[in-house]
């Protein structure tokens, strides 16, 4: 790649500030709208019989009347068992991947982190699948199909980069960009630095950190290099969001179980 042909065309990218109010639920609301648009009947007669097993006193939540549940809350856990099913259908990988390109996968909650050891150095990429799922594309909607084709979803979240030799660190912040340059000829990076900091020992806010889009053009082009040499490329890139795209999924299935649990008072 022509090292002053990126520089001259990148695009400064951005933090990836993400407010808590971000509409990835409207994102999801959107693909659930299709999925009930293509059911037939019988799938909802059929999910419908998984929560009025046992009913009781007119409660249809599958409690087994150890509750006298609302309204609410009973229509509530009605559509998160039609939910459940419909993004467990959805589901395109149902167990979470042990190891990312050669890179052991550690998982907590949202917090993941990849690691590769060597005898020289020691790489750490990690990141928070939450609030990191968007759409790639608008959906083709057409309510008469059975299968409409819906947009697909991704999670691009950032990540951080950290390569440890001995007692030092030198860390990057990355994320995915939003404008990838397609006027550029030859530059074609899916992600971007956000920020570097070198220090020793343990991270403090003491340490000085420069932010990617101040950096002088080239450098920035040589540390885009390092980072692909030490395997953090563009197709690296790709795999972690289809990684991390995985594992969100799992996580907000998870999340509409426990919901439904929670409700039910279980």
């Amino acid at each position: 790649m022509n090292n002053l042909v990126r520089s001259a065309f990148r695009i400064a990218p951005l933090r990836s500030i993400v407010s808590p109010m971000r509409s990835t639920l409207g994102k999801r609301e959107f693909t659930r709208t299709l999925w009930h648009m293509s059911r037939k009947p019988e799938d909802f007669i059929a999910s419908k019989a998984l929560v009025q097993h046992n009913p009781s006193l007119g409660c249809t939540c599958g409690c087994g009347a150890k509750f006298i549940h609302t309204k609410g809350e009973r229509e509530l856990v009605e559509f998160l068992t039609e939910e459940i099913v419909a993004e467990k259908k959805a589901q395109k990988v149902k167990s979470i991947p042990t190891t990312v390109e050669g890179f052991k996968v550690k998982i907590n909650g949202p917090e993941v982190e990849l690691t590769k050891e060597s005898d020289k150095e020691t790489i750490k990429i990690s990141f928070n699948v939450n609030h990191t799922v968007d759409t790639d594309e608008e959906a083709e909607i057409d309510p008469t199909m059975d299968k409409p084709n819906l947009a697909e979803m991704k999670s691009k979240p950032q990540f951080e980069v950290d390569i440890v030799k001995g007692n030092q660190t030198l860390s990057f912040t990355c994320s995915f960009l939003q404008n990838q340059g397609e006027e550029a000829e030859g530059y074609n990076d899916i992600f971007g630095i956000d920020e570097i900091v070198l220090y020793d020992g343990e991270w403090t806010e003491n340490n000085y950190a420069v932010a990617g889009d101040v950096l002088d053009g080239y450098l920035y082009d040589l540390l885009m290099n390092l980072l692909e040499e030490k395997g953090i490329s563009n197709e690296f890139v790709d795999k972690l969001s289809e990684f991390s795209t995985i594992y969100e999924h799992s996580q907000y299935i998870s999340l509409l179980e426990r919901l439904s649990k929670f409700t039910i008072g279980k």
